[in-house]
């Protein structure tokens, strides 16, 4: 059964967000802090994995990241803080 993940990506602790939905979590991460993925988070130098969610259902892990981007910075903030209260790059732990 495939795995999706819903990501958040911080340029530092309360920075600049970005939210993205991936199969292959360890691999898109790495994509942004090499700066091979062109766009936002290139520009603005967002490559620190903050928070993350799991689904096996891909239909439910687009919506979920849909949603999360229609939420207010606070709420974001909130949920990061929630899962991640000290910012720390989870990418980290990955290995």
């Amino acid at each position: 059964m495939n795995s999706y993940y819903v990501y958040i990506l911080a340029s530092n602790k309360k920075g600049t967000i970005y939210i993205g939905v991936t199969s292959d979590l360890q691999k898109r991460v790495y994509q942004h802090k090499e700066h091979l993925v062109e766009g936002f988070t290139k520009k603005y130098n967002i490559n620190k994995l903050v928070y993350f969610e799991q689904t096996n259902d891909v239909n439910g892990a687009i919506k979920r990241e849909k949603q999360l981007k229609k939420w207010n910075r606070a709420w974001k903030i909130r949920l990061i803080e929630e899962m991640n209260p000290n910012w720390v790059d989870l990418y980290l732990n990955f290995y």
